[in-house]
Order: structure tokens, then C-alpha cells, then sequence
């Protein structure tokens, strides 16, 4: 049984046994990755052939897959938490546990490879990219999202959102974001051209959400519509100083 009291240090995977029950509240400690998902899913086009593969890398509990419904693609999702993928698997996610840094598939298995608000928890992310790009066939897409390594990330993602409903507190170690130029640079290494662009939540979603979380607060949970009104979006920004998403393609 997870300890709800315990405390650990910052980005230690057991936080997200402990968070367990959050994974599909749509108000609940991981709201803003339903956001994030929804906006990762627009950049993946409908499957190009029949059984074309989509690896999920640390999918969680599967938050990607109702976005990907109807596209065409099998949906394999890799995760060390067990606990997530149990819940992944209730959402007609194809499960393996194991660690981004050495997934269990072959190369080029890929359509897509996904890797969304990962990096940023991961000691060693060039590893992590590395397989990523192996997992692709050539023409396969990448599509990723991750916080940039820079003083304003470290103040909004850490200082800031950890104040806010937005963020459970100690889940990311700043110590670990990624450098925007070094992922390019990382991705272009193993045959990857990645464009990247700014993201954001829009502001007027996102204060309206977060005043109907402060009004719920304290409040029983009462189901997906708790909060009421619609969940914020992620929209494009003109600085990847903060949160930015990738797309690129793996050459033949």
C-alpha cells in the first residue's frame, strides 16, 4: 500500500503509486497531462497503413489513447510504474514495463514513437531520445513535449505551479529539463530533423479552471464534472523558454 504520508525526494517514481487514484480525474493532480495530451495526439496524423504501430514512451496510465481513437493505429505503451499500466491496459493500451532508457521492441518497429512530458524526469534523456529514434521507421514521426532547461521554466514549472492545483509537488527535478538546442541537436544525431514550438495552457481556460478548483476545494470529488466548464487548452506560443513540443521525422 502506497504511503500517503511518506515523503520522498523530488522525481522518485513512487510518487506516482502514491498519486494513483489521480491518473483519470480530469481535476485531479495529473489534469494538466490531459491537456498536454489532447495537444500531442492533434500532431499525429491517421495511420498511413493497416496495423501501423504508435509506442507510448512513459505513457502512465494510457491518458493518450482516447485522443488516438479512430486513427487507425495499435497503441503500446512503455512505463516503469505498474501501477499506471494497469490502468493503461483498461483503456485498450498494449502494456510493457520497462524502462525509455532500453525498451524491450525491436528496431524500427515504429510508426510513431510518443513522448510526452517525459525527458524532464529522466537522469539520462539522451538515452532516452536515442531509443526513441531506434524504435522509428524510416519516414516514422516523433512527437514529443518537455520543459526547457532555463531560469523561467525552473520558476513557473517548479516555483510557481507547485503553489497552484496545477503540478504535484516535488514531481519534476529541475536539475533534469531538457536544453531546447541540445534535444535538436540530439534528435538530428540519430537521423531525427525535430521542429519545435512553444506551448502554453490559454490563459482565459486556465484561470477559469483553476478558480472552479479553488471553489471545489475541500469539496468531495463528485465525478468528471466536478469542476464544471471545459478543460483548458494548450496552445502555441512564439517562446520555447518554458514548456515546448517536438515534431520531427526519421530519415530513410
Amino acid at each position: 500500500m502506497p504511503d500517503a504520508g511518506r515523503t520522498l525526494p523530488r522525481n522518485d517514481p513512487r510518487q506516482y503509486d502514491d498519486l494513483a487514484g489521480e491518473w483519470w480525474r480530469p481535476d485531479g493532480a495529473f489534469a494538466m497531462l490531459h491537456w498536454l495530451a489532447a495537444a500531442r495526439a492533434a500532431l499525429v496524423p491517421p495511420a498511413a497503413r493497416p496495423r501501423a504501430l504508435l509506442v507510448d514512451l512513459g505513457c502512465g496510465a494510457g491518458l493518450l489513447a482516447p485522443h488516438l481513437a479512430g486513427k487507425g493505429y495499435r497503441h503500446v505503451g512503455v512505463d516503469l510504474t505498474r501501477s499506471a499500466l494497469a490502468q493503461a491496459a483498461t483503456h485498450g493500451v498494449g502494456v510493457v514495463n520497462g524502462d525509455v532508457t532500453a525498451v524491450p521492441l525491436a528496431d524500427g518497429c515504429a510508426d510513431v514513437v510518443a513522448a510526452g512530458e517525459l525527458l524532464e524526469h529522466v537522469p539520462d534523456w539522451r538515452r532516452a531520445v536515442a531509443e526513441a529514434c531506434r524504435l522509428l521507421r524510416p519516414g516514422g514521426l516523433l512527437v514529443l513535449d518537455t520543459l526547457n532547461d532555463t531560469a523561467l521554466s525552473r520558476l513557473l514549472a517548479v516555483r510557481v505551479a507547485e503553489r497552484l492545483p496545477t503540478v504535484p509537488k516535488g514531481i519534476h527535478d529541475p536539475r533534469l529539463f531538457v536544453d531546447a538546442r541540445q534535444l535538436v541537436a540530439e534528435c538530428a544525431r540519430h537521423g531525427v530533423d525535430l521542429r519545435l514550438r512553444g506551448i502554453r495552457p490559454g490563459v482565459p481556460g486556465l484561470l477559469g479552471w483553476l478558480l472552479r478548483r479553488i471553489r471545489a476545494a475541500g469539496r468531495p470529488y463528485a465525478g468528471a464534472g466536478a469542476a464544471g466548464g471545459p478543460a483548458p487548452r494548450i496552445v502555441p506560443t512564439w517562446s520555447t523558454a518554458v514548456l515546448y513540443q517536438g515534431r520531427g521525422t526519421r530519415g530513410g
